[in-house]
């Protein structure tokens, strides 16, 4: 099995079996409010009205329920069964299984691909550019994607912090910094973790223009994971990420990280 194959089946294994990502962008902790909100505004303040949007990694809907509700048009694919199925319960747009590096769908089908999952799990950037690829492909010119990333920042932030750093520094950690390779430890089966220069340069490989990097949490997420829902943290967290999201360096320090950009 080469690396990438492993990643993929880890996928199914961690969706289906070993964490509930339906909590975590509902319930979980403060956290899932604030990434929630973030996304909302960030796609719904620029896309047309009705647009054909296209989820691609949109597990169980979370985002692309409000989106139809809204009045766009949706349809959603994951290469996950289970979380597919959760999907279709909401009822309010089409979801079925599929997987970014090859969509069904024909040229110019949609307005808007949103991609907020499969960068971070493909580990080379040949495969991410063929994501990102597809994307492109599927949306009609003038339209937009909207592609997420996890940053090497928070992640090496959480494999190395709350101990004493150990001697000789840990390679994995480095490599983390370094080339975005995620630490072998951990049940998170991750294949990559961006710069969001990186991020951009990848974007811009695929052809789109206008690029735009934000923040989806902010300075403030990493600390909210750890906390409860609370109205008064969570809007003093969109007030910071609001005004400091879209600046260089700031916008590394976020669970998440999205571009945008224009077909």
């Amino acid at each position: 099995m080469d690396e990438q194959a492993g990643i993929d089946a880890g996928i199914q294994h961690y969706y289906s079996s070993v964490f509930d990502e339906d909590a975590r962008l509902t319930t979980r902790s403060a956290q899932s409010a604030l990434e929630f909100i973030r996304v909302q505004e960030l796609v719904g303040t620029r896309i047309a009205a009705g647009s054909r949007v296209l989820d691609i990694g949109g597990a169980t809907g979370i985002h692309a329920n409000p989106l139809a509700e809204a009045g766009h048009r949706v349809t959603l694919v994951d290469p996950v069964e289970e979380q597919v199925v959760k999907a279709q319960r909401h009822g309010t747009f089409h979801a079925e299984v599929g997987d970014a590096r090859q969509l069904r769908f024909a040229d110019n089908s949609f307005e808007v691909a949103l991609l907020f999952g499969p960068l971070y799990y493909l580990r080379t950037a040949e495969d991410r550019l063929k994501a990102l690829a597809e994307a492109v492909r599927v949306v009609a010119p003038g339209g937009w994607v909207f592609a997420a990333a996890i940053p090497r920042f928070i992640h090496h932030a959480a494999v190395s912090l709350g101990n004493i750093p150990p001697k000789p520094y840990p390679q994995a950690w480095v490599e983390v910094l370094e080339s975005g390779t995620p630490a072998p430890s951990g049940r998170f089966p991750a294949g990559h973790f961006h710069t969001a220069e990186e991020l951009e340069a990848e974007l811009q490989a695929a052809g789109l223009t206008a690029i735009e990097l934000h923040a989806i949490e902010g300075p403030a997420g990493f600390a909210l994971e750890r906390l409860p829902n609370d109205e008064a943290l969570l809007q003093a967290a969109l007030t910071l990420v609001r005004r400091t999201g879209h600046l260089t360096a700031i916008r590394d320090m976020t669970n998440h990280l999205m571009a945008i950009g224009r077909v």
